[in-house]
């Protein structure tokens, strides 16, 4: 049964950049966000659980990235979600070093 033309992205742009946001942008943030924690936490914990929960983490920003109407926003939105991810990440290597 084809899908209902309403639900379906009319622009190539728009399918693109939700494509990509879904793919490279989820998995820029995921990642970032289980940097910053083992910045701030025991980093041997957080990443041996990052194992799973990177990758449970990824595919719900997947999902996200697909329900937004404007992939642009969506990108906007995991650029600015990864820039304040890097910077908690980056005062927690200042504030806790591993050396």
């Amino acid at each position: 049964m084809p899908a209902n033309k309403k639900y379906l992205t009319p622009s190539p742009s728009q399918r693109f950049a939700k494509i990509t946001a879904a793919i490279l942008g989820g998995l820029v943030v995921a990642v970032l966000f289980h940097m910053a924690l083992a910045s701030w936490f025991n980093h041997v914990a957080v990443i041996i659980t990052s194992t799973f929960t990177a990758f449970i983490l990824w595919a719900i920003l997947m999902v996200v990235a697909f329900l937004g109407k404007n992939g642009w926003k969506v990108w906007g939105m995991y650029l600015l979600i990864s820039l304040v991810l890097s910077v908690i990440f980056y005062f927690g290597n200042q504030t806790n070093p591993l050396v």
